[in-house]
């Protein structure tokens, strides 16, 4: 099963999702949007992306993840 790792940051208003170990050899490339891509600098492999001014619309609730696999 794929671990995934997602981070709520409701003071800096950020929502980021890895799928991958973060690294401390990891570079960010903005996309626009608010949406940044988080790279492993020695691979180029995306390893997550954050989310810039993410706020949940209610305050005071935990932030809940669904998966869904997607069938072929």
């Amino acid at each position: 099963m794929a671990h995934i790792r997602v981070i709520h940051d409701p003071v800096g208003e950020t929502l980021t999702v890895y799928w991958k170990e973060p690294s401390t050899e990891q570079v960010c490339e903005e996309t626009g949007e608010g949406v940044i891509l988080i790279k492993d600098r020695r691979t180029g492999e995306v390893i997550g992306f954050e989310r810039l001014y993410y706020r949940p619309d209610t305050q005071g609730q935990a932030v809940t993840v669904e998966t869904i696999e997607a069938t072929p």
